[in-house]
């Protein structure tokens, strides 16, 4: 039986591994590519130079691969590459890249993304990520591993979003949420650490701790950026297990932008 339904078109040289699922009246352009054990739903549009892993599951009412919402486009061949095992529920909006960028608007592997989600051209999103509702996120934002975006959260562009980072529900984001940071607001402010987030992903203690004293040196102790990544360096001689997570955090913040800065 194949498992194309008969009334979804798909172009001829599109490249669809034997065991894709496209379910009825979904469209799939010339360019796209789509790896082993990927389910299609009805009515989605899967369009442009869009290449989209193994093992995701696409539900119906999906737009992935249409041209920028960008007015400076000219037709440049951008990309959108979707990863693996990602879940893309209703009626999101994925869009290519643009050639003001790299070019690619990108998404890694396990993913949860929900109803309504937009991402813009050029946009990075990392592996374990979850988008409530709605989440919506402009031009070039880069999201990192594990961060939770709640339902109604709207990204400014060229916002970053730092790995294990929580929004709220309808959080307006202005400027970069650092790694760990959970936010609220519009515009957003840090309330905390995402330390129960820590916890279910098997952060020790002893990580944790640094956390708590990386948070204390952002927000609690009146310091500038530039102090703050200071007192921040040196929790890197007190515990070796945290140094992934030191210099990680160290990293996110010497690259922020002095016009943004991060969410206080």
């Amino acid at each position: 039986m194949s498992l194309i339904h008969p009334t979804a078109i798909v172009d001829p040289l599109a490249d669809l591994d034997s065991s894709v699922k496209i379910g009825p009246y979904s469209i799939i352009g010339p360019s796209v590519k789509i790896g082993a054990g990927t389910q299609i739903g009805p009515h989605c549009v899967i369009e442009g130079h869009t290449t989209i892993g193994n093992d995701n599951q696409i539900f119906q009412f999906n737009s992935l691969g249409a041209i920028p919402q960008d007015k400076k486009y000219a037709g440049e061949p951008c990309e959108l590459i979707i990863g693996n095992r990602n879940t893309i529920r209703e009626f999101c909006t994925f869009n290519i890249g643009s050639p003001g960028d790299s070019g690619v608007t990108r998404v890694g592997d396990d993913n949860w993304l929900m109803a309504y989600v937009h991402l813009a051209h050029d946009c990075v999103v990392g592996n374990n990520t979850i988008f409530a509702n709605n989440s919506q996120l402009a031009g070039h934002v880069h999201v990192g591993d594990w961060a939770i975006l709640g339902g109604f959260t709207v990204v400014h562009q060229f916002v970053r979003i730092g790995a294990h980072s929580m929004t709220a529900m309808c959080t307006l984001l202005f400027a970069d949420l650092p790694p760990y940071v959970m936010c609220q607001g519009q515009p957003a402010q840090a309330r905390s650490m995402n330390y129960e987030g820590l916890r279910r992903r098997g952060f020790s203690g002893e990580r944790i701790s640094v956390v708590k004293a990386m948070h204390k040196a952002l927000y609690r102790d009146d310091l500038t950026l530039q102090q703050a990544c200071e007192r921040i360096k040196e929790f890197d001689k007190y515990s070796t297990e945290s140094t992934p997570d030191v210099h990680m955090m160290l990293l996110f913040l010497e690259q922020v932008a002095a016009q943004r800065g991060i969410v206080r």
